[in-house]
This record gives structure tokens, sequence and C-alpha cells, in this order.
């Protein structure tokens, strides 16, 4: 088995590993599984294979120190989003002008391949730490894969190789999706005083969202995340135009920042919604939180920013640039459970689009940061 990212890259994006989640009846990660446990036992990592959930597996690579070392974890998840409106062959990874083009060449093959080359690489070399390799199901809906995966496996430092552009993340948005039902009463329409208009609830619920946005674009600007943000995903409602809605139900998605608790934002969405139904008599109202994830974000002073910053100007000769995600990332349940960690990953564009690509120079680049903050870290 191949040794070298690129090449690595291309066997890893002819595994079709589709979220079936996101796509009903794709084959999610059990190809491509197997295939990073193989190439692992191959090159001296103890492997273990997670499946709690029958279907969705993940593999955890550990290659033991000699002891007294720090210990690192490197997290990529397996899974990819859908293909059915990729622009040519998703599965054969195309090489051409710097570049490696295929569905998951930026999110996250890209990153995977330069986790187990350079987690490799670095075992060349004697460890006083552990190395831990989390390849993980999931990340793109629900995160099935990383939380399982805490649940047996900690470290003193970890870094996620989601996409970044060479640049180093240490804060991302945390998010909470909420489900809101309205329940009124049906009439015929020339009559509309008989009936309770969920519609009508639905309306002041938009506008209590836009006072909401408007109070959170008001407040002061996180450095790297500016402001929290709250919108009205889906909203559905009504029968026929003769007829008062009897029910509208919404969907609102609020992205967080760090010292936010998805507690508190789900406290201040339910006083939006019991606004709203009071002000349309009769009008009863549900709230139900769908899911939600806490932001992130990494002390810049801790052992691991300092490591791999200095790994990264070894590497290309400059520092790298600091910035926020607006997006969630599998950091944000890592840094839950006790672990520092950031993100770096590769350079590229196409997450969740119809063309996706990564460019060369940047994945060797990865490895070569990946491999000597191993090297640092874990002597």
């Amino acid at each position: 088995m191949t040794s070298e990212p690129i090449q690595l890259l291309t066997e890893l994006i002819a595994i079709d590993s589709v979220n079936p989640d996101l796509a009903p009846g794709a084959p999610g990660e059990p190809a491509i599984a197997d295939f990073c446990a193989a190439w692992l036992a191959e090159h001296g990592f103890t492997v273990e294979r997670l499946e709690a959930t029958p279907g969705r597996p993940s593999i955890v690579g550990v290659l033991r120190g000699a002891g007294g070392g720090r210990s690192l974890m490197l997290n990529g998840h397996l899974d990819t989003v859908g293909v059915a409106s990729y622009v040519g062959e998703p599965f054969t990874a195309r090489v051409a002008d710097g570049k490696v083009s295929g569905r998951g060449a930026f999110d996250m093959k890209g990153g995977l391949a330069s986790i187990l080359v350079a987690a490799s690489r670095a075992a060349a070399t004697p460890l006083a730490g552990d190395v831990i390799v989390a390849l993980v199901a999931d990340e793109e809906f629900g995160s099935l894969g990383t939380a399982e995966m805490l649940g047996r496996y900690t470290a003193d430092a970890a870094i996620v190789a989601e996409p970044s552009e060479l640049e180093l993340t240490l804060a991302h948005r945390g998010f909470a999706w909420f489900e809101v039902v309205l329940t009124g009463r049906a009439a015929h329409g020339s009559l509309p005083e008989q009936g309770v208009d969920a519609i009508a609830g639905a309306g002041a619920l938009l506008a209590g969202v836009d006072a909401l946005r408007r109070r959170l674009e008001g407040m002061p600007r996180h450095p790297l995340l500016g402001h929290g943000t709250v919108r009205v995903s889906t909203i559905s409602g009504g029968v026929d135009a003769a007829t008062v809605a009897p029910s509208c139900t919404l969907t609102l998605e609020r992205r967080t920042l760090p010292g936010e608790t998805i507690d508190t934002v789900e406290a201040e969405v339910r006083a939006l919604v019991v606004e709203a139904a009071d002000s349309v008599p009769g009008l009863t109202a549900t709230l139900e939180r769908l899911v939600g994830r806490a932001a992130f974000e990494a002390d810049p002073e801790s052992v691991i920013v300092s490591t791999v910053t200095a790994a990264f100007a070894a590497a290309t000769g400059a520092p790298p640039v600091v910035r926020g995600e607006p997006f969630w990332t599998d950091a944000g349940l890592i840094a839950e459970a006790g672990i520092p960690c950031l993100v770096l990953g590769v350079d590229g564009g196409g997450a969740h689009a119809d063309e996706e690509w990564v460019t060369v120079a940047s994945l060797e680049t990865l490895t070569d940061v990946l491999e000597r903050t191993i090297r640092d870290f874990c002597a």
C-alpha cells in the first residue's frame, strides 16, 4: 500500500463513502474503513474498529510510544456528501494542473491521506508518546463516529484535519436546529374570525426572529467569528387558499459563539415562540430541539498551538495565518471532552459542491507539517 499522499488520496477517492443519512441508499463508511484499517495495520498500528451503530464503522489506529511523552490524536472523517449533481466521475480521481479532483478530495480525504502518511513517517523515529489516528464515521450529519471514539480514547492534544486552506483554525461557531409547530383551528376563509390562524402566528415568530438577529448583530464581535446568527430555514403551513391555516411548521437555525450554551439558546428561542403564540388567541405551540453543538475555541497559548505553529514555520518559512470558521466541526466535541485541539487542513475548494479538488502543494505541505508536529509533540 502506497505511502505517498497523492497516490493514497486517489485510492481513497475511488472508494464511495457517501453518508447514507444524506443520500438514502448510499454505502457509507464500511469499504473505506476496511481500506484504512488494512493500511494502518500494514504500517505498524494497532487497529480497533468501532461500530456501535451497525454499518457506520470508525477506525482507530494506535502507535504506542516508549512512554513518558505526550499523546497526540489526529482526527478525520471517512464520509462524504452525495454526488447526485457532481460534474464528471466523482469516484475517479483526476490529477492535473496541480490539483487532485474528485468527491471528498477537499472535504476531507485529502486530510485523511495526510494524516495516514504523516503518522506512518513520524513513526520511523522512536517516539515517547502515543499517536492515535481516529478516522470516524458520520461527521457530515450527526458525528456518531467521533462521539463513539471519545467514549474510548483520549489524548493530550488533537488535530482535526478538516480543510482550512492551510490556515490555523482556532475557533468555530456552534449551532442548534429547532422545529416549531404552531397549531390553530381551520375555518372557512370567508369567516376567519371562526378560526385560529397558525400562519398569523408564524408571521409574529418571523418578526421575533428578525428582532433577535438585529440584537445579535448589535453585540460586540468575536475577533475570529464575528456575530452569532439566527434564521428560519424552512416553513410550511395551510391547506388551501380558502381555509384558515390550522397549522404551520418552521425550522430555525441558531449559530452560536464561544460562551453561549445550547440550553441558553434554546431558552432564547422558546421565549420567541411563546410570544408569537400569545399574539394569536387560541394558538398553541411546541418547540423541539433537533440537534445542538457548542462552539469551539482553542487556547492560543496551548502547547499544541505553539507546536503546530513552529512546525508550520519550519515547513513553509512563515507562521500560519490564524482564523475562525463559521461552520461546525468535530473539534467541538473533542474540546468538550477536555482535549486541547485545533483545525488545520488542505487548500482547495468545492466542499459539498458539484466539483471538488485539493491542491497538490497543500497536500504535501500538510503532510510535512503533521509529521513535524507528531515528532515534536510526542518526543
